[in-house]
């Protein structure tokens, strides 16, 4: 009796193996791609049989009818009777319709909350030729199985598809803590769906839908819910998903060139220009005698002896950092170029429909030509991304408080660090964000911070003597909004109330003393880390 049960579990083994390792599908460009873990398997013309659960993406075809068609319909009240609000709020609370997408609040876009009409959503679909499945609002459920193509060709033409992609980067930025941004950046802005596996109903299946950053729809599919596929496949989707540039960048940035040194004249062989835009292969002569050769595609002018160039914003940002580093190494320029579109974000003023800002050192210098397809290719891959939290610095060698340098962040390039961890090394109270909507995950506490800092010098001398204790460099004490004061190792971040009471700074030391001893089983010891909290404090 035991012999056979040995050998059914030795077979059984494999089976879970494969269960396991089982591929992620990707549907890109009329493509099927496998991929595991780390990388693309194979990759299959796109059958029209393949299928998939819509799960939670008939609510991004709702998003899409109520942003075309004008609606104002009321944000959803959370009152804590539903157990699917957690997905929306807490009791008590509200939210807004793109927040509702991101966070696949399903009571937000209920047809009979919204007040849709059946036959009006039929007649809006049968215009843009929709599939059944979609044209029905009856069917439009997570159940509904639905052919992967049509889905596809269905994203292909959805109406607002241009202010949901923008939302849906929020998707990537919240995924899996972090580490799919750090590892995609913004090259995906997708809806992701989670259902019943198709095999084995107590399983789960997920995936994602949606489009890459310049508008081309995809699709996929794999074991497990939604945010376990993200966070497993992360790292093979940065393989094969492009960092193609976005469909559209938002205003346009204005900058006037040499802003400190006067103009002479702008030449073109031996003819000088007059004013109005610029083309071709040209000479800017400045009154201190100093020359230059530019370059101008039709977006530099002259206009009153003085040179201006009205940028595309990710052109802007990509100038920059050709004039200001380079684009290598690759995660140190990643890193720079979120912190220049950053700077732009928090600086610059508005002239009509642009963005307004000097070039200068005492700004940020363009590049008066066309940017390289490498510098190109790293603002298309951060496309959009910005920091929310603190004041965004950099140069070329200094360091400070949320001040990046250049040569730190290509050393830590070097070493092998990724971007985001070059950031958060930079700005610790800085959350990566999106350019329309920065809000910050750390609310700082600067008081906390402070008082905290000035309380390590005098505990170093009994902190050096304990086994384990590593001294940070860089943390960031931010505000907790509900629950327990806890610490995020990645980011290092200790997440407290305040300073004000004994307790908060109680909580503040003991949180503190977790990130200090992280590398150490002191730091898993829970009454080791209070009895030396009470000590330092109290003693």
């Amino acid at each position: 009796m035991f012999r056979p049960l040995v050998c059914w579990l030795l077979c059984l083994i494999p089976a879970l193996t494969l269960a396991q390792d089982e591929p992620l599908r990707l549907a890109f460009k009329d493509e099927l791609l496998s991929l595991n873990r780390s990388q693309l398997m194979s990759r299959e013309p796109l059958s029209e049989s393949l299928q998939t659960p819509l799960g939670s993406v008939w609510k991004l075809f709702v998003y899409g009818w109520l942003v075309d068609t004008g609606a104002r319909e009321p944000a959803y009240e959370c009152h804590g009777q539903s157990k699917e609000e957690v997905y929306c709020c807490t009791a008590g609370g509200k939210i807004e319709r793109d927040q509702a997408l991101v966070k696949s609040c399903g009571l937000y876009f209920e047809q009979a909350r919204l007040g849709i009409d059946a036959v009006e959503w039929r007649s809006y679909w049968q215009a843009r030729q929709a599939p059944p499945w979609l044209v029905d609002l009856a069917t439009l459920q997570p159940s509904t199985r639905v052919s992967v193509v049509e889905l596809l060709r269905a994203l292909a033409v959805m109406p607002a598809q241009v202010q949901a992609r923008r939302v849906l980067l929020d998707v990537v930025l919240s995924a899996a803590d972090g580490i799919v941004v750090g590892e995609l950046g913004s090259r995906l802005r997708v809806k992701t769906w989670s259902w019943l596996g198709d095999q084995d109903p107590t399983s789960r299946q997920g995936g994602f839908a949606g489009w890459t950053a310049d508008g081309t729809p995809i699709w996929a599919g794999g074991r497990g819910t939604s945010q376990r596929v993200l966070r497993d496949f992360a790292q093979a989707l940065a393989t094969v998903v492009p960092a193609s540039r976005p469909a559209e960048t938002g205003k346009c940035v204005e900058v006037e060139l040499f802003s400190r040194y006067p103009l002479r004249r702008v030449m073109s062989g031996d003819r000088a220009q007059s004013s109005g835009p610029l083309q071709g292969d040209l000479r800017v002569e400045f009154v201190n005698g100093n020359q230059l050769d530019i370059h101008s595609d039709g977006e530099l002018f002259l206009i009153n002896k003085k040179l201006v160039a009205r940028l595309d914003r990710e052109e802007y940002v990509a100038r920059v950092l050709q004039r200001e580093a380079t684009p290598e190494p690759v995660e140190a320029a990643k890193a720079l170029a979120v912190a220049i579109r950053t700077y732009l974000l928090q600086n610059a003023t508005r002239n009509g429909e642009c963005l307004s800002i000097d070039d200068s050192s005492q700004r940020q210098r363009v590049a008066p030509r066309p940017a390289t397809t490498e510098a190109r290719n790293i603002a298309a891959w951060t496309s959009d991304l910005v920091l929310a939290g603190s004041a965004v610095t950099y140069h070329s060698d200094q360091p400070g408080p949320d001040k990046l340098s250049w040569q730190h962040a290509v050393e830590q390039a070097r070493a092998g660090q990724r971007y985001d961890a070059i950031l958060l090394h930079a700005y610790p109270r800085a959350s990566l964000s999106r350019w329309d909507n920065p809000v910050a995950s750390c609310d700082a506490l600067p008081a906390a911070q402070e008082w905290l800092q000035k309380q390590r010098r005098g505990w170093r001398p009994r902190l050096e003597g304990e086994v384990g204790y590593n001294e940070v460099s860089t943390f960031a004490v931010c505000r907790l909004s509900f629950g327990r004061p806890y610490v995020d190792r990645e980011r290092q971040r200790i997440y407290v109330r305040g300073v004000l009471s004994l307790q908060d700074r109680l909580d503040l030391t003991h949180e503190y003393l977790h990130l200090a001893f992280e590398a150490h089983p002191n730091g898993q010891d829970e009454t080791y880390i209070e009895g030396l909290a009470r000590h330092l404090l109290l003693e």
